[in-house]
């Protein structure tokens, strides 16, 4: 079973950390090769479960990583770009004259 399933009674009180979010990607990795497999099989009635984990997963991480403080979007695209290029050497001589 997976290991985002948590009895309600428990919601809201299991502790989130770098170690259970990483077990949740293994999980995942195993969800998406055993997908894989079983539709190389032609076996795509039972990925339907696997699916399912997946997709719950999935959403999980989502919210984990919505719901985290330190996941703040870059002001400016345009503004990244043009410090890189800024600070990005001359080729063969040839910049700013």
């Amino acid at each position: 079973m997976s290991i985002v399933f948590v009895p309600k009674k428990l919601r809201g009180k299991a502790k989130i950390n770098q170690e259970i979010i990483q077990r949740l990607l293994d999980e995942n990795d195993q969800l998406i090769r055993c997908i894989a497999e079983y539709m190389q099989k032609g076996r795509a009635v039972e990925c339907v479960q696997y699916q399912q984990i997946l997709h719950r997963n999935i959403v999980y991480l989502a919210t984990i990583a919505d719901a985290s403080p330190d996941n703040t979007p870059p002001s400016s695209s345009n503004s990244a770009a043009e410090e890189a290029s800024a600070s990005t050497p001359e080729v063969n001589g040839a910049g700013p004259t």
